[in-house]
């Protein structure tokens, strides 16, 4: 009886080659196929898989489950890997992984697989979230294990055996999508000083040959979920990121170019393009800073953007930490109701304007107008006991 592994398939060179490496040892591969939300036509998958030797391919649409599951948790946390990486290919694969599991469980495979390298994270994602789920599965990732020194090779072996692939000798990049953005590698970008070609970018204009006119958009929040755009509501979230997208990317917003530190310990030069998470990001850390206190905002920012981003950049979705932080994210996002508008304007996003219903701004307090209701004889008191520890300090120092 052959043995039976279901492969997490974007039908893109490394796992169309994968399929018939593996059928050429025995296996019995089933293709598992998500639409995130990459954009692209996934009615030729099938065909495409079972060409290349695959018997059954699965593709379902998730879209939705996507985005309210792993994009919006990971909003509200304000999650950026290093500061500038909203997580775009990270967010997908534990979702993948789930419907792996399932699928595996379901068709009695007890072997999955992803087409991940030895020095790339997304191994760590997918094989950590798997075990999570089945620590029974055992894993496969044929990239770690193939004879093939490189792409070119990879493209030749699929030429070889009649392999339909987008990659070509003129253009290898390898690009991973969904609809939290796009995640750019290989050829040119290897090289950290040259500036990516505009072949390499899909969703965003560049800002050069951006529109010269600034548009402004306005978001609305319900309880830390965007549920409008520019006074249009959506029923589903996966709609409104996707509109978002192609409304910023003409204004080459999400553009990201970065050397980042991988989980095996390189660096790794990463071109990123996500127009709809940039935007988003700016809008709801701007609401949420005029909602929320002092004491809770700052503890917010000090502890949970980076640490949540690691957690999901390190392939730890499905572990108690990132639970208790959605806990956490999801009690504050109960005050994060109002609107944000802000301006697009030739790669950049800037807040220009908030309102909320729970908003702590009161004009009254802020102004220096003949309104102010602030007593500043308070101050006084104020700086004297805040300031006291230095006072006493000063006094020390001076003998």
């Amino acid at each position: 009886m052959a043995k039976r592994v279901i492969l997490a398939y974007s039908g893109g060179l490394d796992t169309s080659v994968i399929v018939r490496w593996l059928t050429e040892r025995g296996y019995e591969v089933i293709t598992y196929t998500a639409d995130v939300g990459q954009g692209e036509e996934l009615t030729e998958i099938p065909q495409k898989a079972k060409s290349s030797g695959a018997v059954e391919a699965i593709v379902e649409d998730l879209k939705e489950e996507f985005a309210l599951e792993y994009c919006l948790p990971t909003l509200r946390a304000l999650a950026l890997y290093e500061g500038r990486y909203p997580l775009t290919a990270s967010l997908s694969r534990p979702l993948i992984a789930k419907k792996l599991v399932e699928y595996a469980q379901k068709l009695g495979a007890d072997f999955v697989a992803h087409g991940s390298t030895g020095k790339g994270n997304d191994q760590v994602r997918f094989e950590l979230s798997t075990w999570a789920l089945n620590p029974d599965l055992e894993v496969l990732a044929p990239v770690r294990e193939w004879e093939f020194r490189s792409r070119e090779e990879e493209v030749e072996y699929a030429l070889k055996h009649q392999i339909p692939v987008k990659a070509t000798r003129e253009k290898p990049y390898s690009i991973d999508k969904n609809l939290w953005g796009v995640s750019i590698e290989c050829g040119p970008l290897e090289d950290p000083w040259q500036e990516p070609p505009e072949d390499a970018f899909e969703w965003t204009t560049s800002p050069k040959r951006a529109p010269q006119e600034a548009e402004y958009v306005e978001v609305e929040f319900e309880e830390g979920k965007p549920v409008a755009l520019k006074g249009k509501r959506y029923q589903k979230l996966s709609e409104l990121i996707l509109d978002l997208n192609a409304l910023a990317g003409r204004h080459g917003v999400g553009r990201i170019d970065m050397v980042e530190n991988r989980l095996v310990g390189i660096k790794s030069r990463e071109v990123y393009e996500a127009p709809a998470a940039t935007v988003l990001y700016e809008a709801y850390r701007d609401l949420l800073s005029l909602v929320l206190d002092r004491f809770t905002f700052h503890y917010f920012l000090t502890h949970i953007p980076h640490e949540y981003a690691k957690v999901v950049y390190e392939g730890l979705w499905f572990s108690p930490l990132r639970v208790a932080f959605d806990a956490f994210t999801s009690s504050l996002a109960k005050y994060v109701s109002g609107r944000v508008r802000l301006m697009l304007y030739r790669g950049h996003v800037q807040v220009v304007g908030r309102s909320s219903p729970r908003s702590l701004y009161v004009e009254d307090l802020a102004t220096y107008s003949e309104k102010d209701a602030f007593d500043h004889r308070a101050g006084a008191s104020f700086t004297k006991v805040f300031g006291l520890p230095l006072k006493v300090l000063g006094r020390v120092k001076k003998g």
